[in-house]
């Protein structure tokens, strides 16, 4: 008998609003919450919780986190109850040894996670782990780390990766409809056009994408870029990739998504 291996997901994640709105990235995410098979659990790799360590939400109900300011009250007031996995927790950190990891208490489930999930699983019924990026390992760990993460995929575990391959808040124009920056658009083109490569991992042209001449503009920090890089980890070899949507968001943010599977 086959087993079922499930899809990773990579989700240009945008403006927490999307957590509140309408529009055509909100609506393929409750599409993917429909279409893709039930998950046992949700692990989630998200921008937002970037920091010196490897660690994983390791509590039985994490809490909601509202890390950002200037929106309506409406988004402050937003919940996302989904219970956690204390088991997965301990068992991410058991697939990703010899890396040290601290199966942790206090973060919670932070807008890079939680405005996804609350249009792809409303019901908040589904429990969800949140794994941070370790400021302190190169782009070849991180995706080594993802090579790690492909056990959970025949377990039944949706893997999610959360942030955006082109993301500098210092350079947007604050109109959506604004023309992407050249340097924005080649860098994302770029993006698209080698997530299907395959090869050695330190070879992997997003592995090297500082390499690339609009990449230190497109990331001016890495924590949005990196979560991809966890998302291409996990391929295995018959793996097709396909991108899900496309489009950049007043001049400088990408909001290109991908399913691997």
């Amino acid at each position: 008998m086959s087993v079922r291996r499930m899809p990773v997901l990579f989700i240009g994640h945008g403006s927490p609003m999307n957590a509140l709105e309408e529009n055509v990235y909100t609506k393929l995410w409750r599409q993917l919450g429909q279409m893709l098979p039930r998950p046992k659990a949700i692990l989630v790799i998200s921008a937002h919780w970037y920091i010196g360590r490897t660690a994983v939400t390791a509590m039985e109900k994490p809490r909601t986190i509202h890390d950002f300011g200037g929106f309506p009250q409406a988004l402050f007031d937003a919940q996302y109850n989904a219970p956690g996995a204390p088991q997965l927790a301990q068992k991410v950190a058991d697939l990703l040894a010899p890396v040290s990891v601290t199966l942790d208490k206090d973060w919670g489930l932070d807008h890079g996670a939680w405005s996804v999930l609350i249009q792809m699983y409303p019901n908040a019924d589904i429990p969800v782990v949140q794994l941070s990026i370790d400021a302190s390992k190169s782009p070849l760990e991180h995706y080594e780390l993802g090579q790690k993460l492909n056990a959970l995929r025949d377990q039944d575990i949706l893997i999610v990766a959360s942030g955006n391959v082109v993301h500098n808040l210092r350079a947007l124009k604050w109109r959506d409809d604004s023309e992407p920056y050249p340097w924005a658009q080649s860098f994302n083109q770029y993006v698209r056009d080698n997530v299907n490569w395959k090869g050695p991992a330190k070879e992997h042209p997003l592995v090297n994408f500082m390499k690339h001449e609009g990449a230190k503009l497109s990331s001016p920090t890495p924590e949005h870029y990196l979560p991809i890089l966890y998302a291409l980890g996990t391929r295995q070899d018959d793996d097709p990739v396909s991108l899900l949507i496309d489009g950049n968001l007043m001049g400088s943010l990408s909001m290109l998504s991908v399913k691997i599977g």
